[in-house]
């Protein structure tokens, strides 16, 4: 499957700078409250509420928060503001593909504002769907190797997953990447928790169907500029990309961090 080895670098580290931590927390919690609206404040009865408490307390957001956003989407707590998920595309260079997914109040201020990003950093919009076609929908699964002074291997979580049978599994050094199906992100995750293991995170996201290979240091310093303005963004919730470094981009990007 095309699009896997780049997972780990295509979704940036938003937590690692102290001044991104509460646009971080916003967006995880803006995540509970839309799951909450949309399936119910029971996460026993909502699985994508569940997943998506789970990721909050998986970044350390304060469980007072993720109770307050639960309550405010269920209509518990006042009525919260009623937001829309919103797809813009874009080009970088000219090759590089971006999908740009908010999650957004105002639709016209979410437009704007990731135009601005887009252009200001040298980047092109693109028609829509001229982008989306070249991403599909799958689930994705995040297990540390590492539970608890417990070691897992690749056969563990395969042992444990022998029924639900993900797409794929990745080894990514410190944990696991699983592949599945979008209908079937629920089954394996519960599989792997049935297995006695933790996950860190299980959500439904865009993976390129094929990569474009990025092999000059300015297109990926261009690259980064751009997916970096636009994840500062409050209405952006993620951006996907179908870039693939060379060794010699990592290498380089690596030594430039």
């Amino acid at each position: 499957m095309s699009g896997h080895s780049k997972w780990a670098t295509t979704k940036h580290k938003k937590a690692a700078i102290d001044a991104k931590r509460g646009k971080l927390f916003a967006k995880l919690i803006k995540n509970v409250e839309v799951a909450a609206r949309v399936g119910g404040g029971d996460p026993i009865g909502n699985p994508t509420l569940y997943d998506a408490i789970q990721k909050a307390k998986k970044s350390s957001v304060p469980s007072d928060n993720i109770d307050r956003a639960i309550k405010r989407g269920s209509g518990a707590e006042g009525d919260g503001a009623h937001y829309d998920t919103v797809m813009y595309e874009a080009y970088v260079a000219g090759s590089v593909a971006l999908l740009i997914e908010c999650l957004t109040d105002n639709r016209n201020r979410a437009f704007s504002d990731v135009r601005v990003a887009v252009t200001r950093n040298g980047a092109t919009m693109a028609d829509g769907g001229s982008v989306q076609r070249l991403f599909s929908r799958q689930g994705i699964i995040e297990v540390a190797k590492d539970q608890d002074g417990r070691q897992i291997t690749e056969d563990d979580l395969l042992e444990a997953t022998l029924e639900a049978m993900p797409e794929e599994i990745i080894d990514q050094g410190e944990g696991f990447t699983l592949y599945t199906e979008a209908s079937d992100l629920v089954e394996v995750r519960k599989a792997i928790q049935d297995g006695g293991f933790d996950y860190e995170s299980a959500e439904v996201a865009f993976v390129a169907t094929f990569d474009q290979v990025v092999d000059d240091i300015d297109q990926a310093t261009k690259l980064e500029r751009v997916i970096e303005a636009l994840e500062d963004l409050d209405d952006v919730q993620n951006v996907y990309s179908n870039a693939k470094y060379s060794e010699a981009v990592e290498a380089q990007l690596a030594e430039a961090d």
